[in-house]
C-alpha cells in the first residue's frame, strides 16, 4: 500500500463550491497538502467526471481553457488509472459485494488498482473497509474518543 490518497469526484468538485465554503476551504487544503506531498491521485473516470461539471454544471461554468490548463499542469500528472478489463471486473465484484452503484464501484476498483489505502468520497460509507481500502469523508469530524 502506498500513503497516496485516491480522490472521489465530488472532493474535487468541492474544490471550486463557493456553495458550500466550508467544504471549498477544506477541499483546498486537502489539494494543497496532496500536490506539495505528492500524495494525490486520480483515475480517468475522475478527470472526466469533473470535467464534465465543471463545463457544464460550475456556475459560472468553468472555460473551456481555464479547464484545460488545469487538467494539464494540475490535474493529469495525478492520474494513475486509466480503463482496462481488470478494473471492469473489479468493478462488477465490488457492486455485487456492496450493491454500490456502477460508477462508484468504478471509483473503488480504481482506487484498488492504485494500491493506494484511502480513498476520499463523501458518496460512500465513511470508515468502511473494502480489502485493504479504506473509505473516508474528509468533510466528517473526526470521532471523539470514547470516554
Amino acid at each position: 500500500m502506498s500513503d497516496k490518497v485516491f480522490w472521489d469526484t465530488n472532493i474535487l468538485v468541492y474544490v471550486f463550491d463557493a456553495a458550500h465554503p466550508e467544504k471549498r476551504d477544506r477541499a483546498r487544503r486537502l489539494l494543497d497538502e496532496g500536490l506539495r506531498k505528492e500524495t494525490l491521485c486520480f483515475s480517468w473516470q475522475v478527470l472526466q467526471e469533473f470535467a464534465n461539471v465543471a463545463l457544464h454544471k460550475f456556475q459560472p461554468k468553468m472555460p473551456g481553457e481555464e479547464l484545460q490548463e488545469l487538467l494539464e499542469t494540475v490535474l493529469y500528472p495525478c492520474c494513475v488509472v486509466y480503463p482496462s478489463l481488470g478494473i471492469y471486473t473489479k468493478a462488477f465484484e465490488i457492486h455485487a459485494r456492496t450493491q454500490y452503484r456502477f460508477y462508484d464501484s468504478l471509483i473503488v476498483a480504481s482506487a484498488l488498482e492504485a494500491n493506494v489505502s484511502t480513498l476520499y468520497s463523501e458518496d460512500l460509507q465513511d470508515g468502511r473497509r473494502i480489502e485493504n481500502l479504506k473509505i473516508v469523508n474528509p468533510f466528517h469530524p473526526p470521532a471523539s474518543p470514547a470516554l
